[in-house]
This record gives structure tokens, C-alpha cells and sequence, in this order.
């Protein structure tokens, strides 16, 4: 597979480059993106083809669970089973930015996307280039760090490029992502936990989950 390269503005990305993009991930494709924590690898959630592309475009383990963008708080709502006041505390805190939050999938999210887990991460981003993709697809997408497992992430679409060449279709070429990536926090259990600290710090968290 030959993978395709196209430069983009990360803050005013072209109609064209968007579509492009948009058409790779309809076909069941997938695609590299800047965000504003890092570069992802982007595809449908609802076409198992493509979940299994990313997979194996990653060399990820099957019973990891695959990050999902959504546009906003209300496709947030339709992804999940059900949402607790410290989902809404901390998205309408940190959303749009570099915050995962997990959450219990609804029936309509492909038990292959969670892992198996039936738990479901979502993240609404800040980037102009997911914000244009989301708003012409009209729908979620998978969007995992745009790296093999176990290798270095990708800090810009160059390095994307070298390390997934062959294994995805297209790379958007933002330039550089800011260093450092999102931070995880599961809200599933009775005692939200920082499952991996990021760009927020987890005393951030505390204080806005402070007696909830």
C-alpha cells in the first residue's frame, strides 16, 4: 500500500486536504492527523474493517480498548451508556483539549472498538483539522497515537510518515504537535483514577472533581 503524504496549515487546514481525508476514512481507510496533544491515526469506528486496519497498522493487542474523538457533548452522549456528573464537570472544564475521559460504551459502540471491555474512551479536541474532519463526516473517530505500539510517538507528520509508511493511506502534514499527550481519567468505578497523566495535571483533576 502506498501511503499518501499531504501538507496541511494545522490551523486552517484546506477544504481539499479535509475531504481527501474524509474519503480515505469512508472507504474504510485510515488516516494520520494532527491533534492538539498529538498526531492520530483516525477511522471509522462503525466499519470492523477499519477497526482491524488500525490494529494491525499499530501492531496493538486486540483487548486494548481504541480511543474515540467526538465534536461535541452531544456525540459524546450518544456513544455512551450512561454519563456521571463528574463526565460533565470535567468536559465542560477541559473540553475542547488534551483530556480522556472513560466512560461505559452504549450497545451502538462495536464491542472490537472497547477492547472487549465494553468501556469507552472519548476526547473532544481543540485541532482544526479534527474539527473540520468530525464536522464533514458527521460522526465519531477512532483516534489513537499515530505510532507502532511500543515505539516513540510521532511529533510531527514526517515522523508519522517514516514510521507508518505502507501501513496506513494517508498522512495530513501538520508540522509539529506540542510535546506531551493527553491525560486519561476513568470515571467508570465508584473512585475516579488517572490512568495516564498527560498535558493536565492530575491536581487539576482533583480540583474539579473535588466532592463530586
Amino acid at each position: 500500500m502506498a501511503t499518501d503524504l499531504i501538507e496541511i496549515e494545522t490551523d486552517q487546514p484546506s477544504p481539499e486536504a479535509i475531504a481527501r481525508a474524509a474519503g480515505v476514512i469512508k472507504r474504510g481507510g485510515v488516516a494520520a492527523i494532527p491533534t492538539d496533544a498529538l498526531y492520530s491515526l483516525v477511522a471509522d469506528p462503525f466499519n470492523l474493517h477499519a477497526v482491524g486496519r488500525v490494529f494491525q497498522a499499530k501492531g496493538r493487542e486486540i483487548h486494548r480498548s481504541l480511543p474515540l474523538l467526538v465534536s461535541d457533548l452531544v456525540m459524546a452522549e450518544e456513544l455512551a451508556a450512561e454519563l456521571s456528573s463528574r463526565f460533565f464537570l470535567l468536559a465542560r472544564r477541559f473540553w475542547p483539549g488534551p483530556l480522556t475521559l472513560i466512560v461505559p460504551a452504549s450497545a451502538r459502540v462495536p464491542l472490537k472498538v472497547t477492547g472487549n471491555t465494553g468501556r469507552l474512551a472519548l476526547r473532544q479536541s481543540r485541532s482544526a483539522p479534527v474539527q473540520a474532519l468530525l464536522e464533514h463526516l458527521g460522526q465519531p473517530l477512532i483516534a489513537t497515537s499515530a505510532n507502532i505500539s511500543g515505539q516513540p510517538t510521532c511529533r510531527s507528520g514526517i515522523e508519522v510518515f517514516g514510521m507508518m509508511d505502507g501501513r496506513i493511506d494517508l498522512v495530513l502534514d501538520g508540522g509539529h504537535c506540542p510535546v506531551g499527550g493527553p491525560t486519561t481519567v476513568d470515571i467508570t468505578e465508584p473512585y475516579w483514577r488517572v490512568i495516564k497523566e498527560g498535558l493536565i495535571p492530575e491536581k487539576e483533576i482533583a480540583e474539579s472533581l473535588k466532592g463530586a
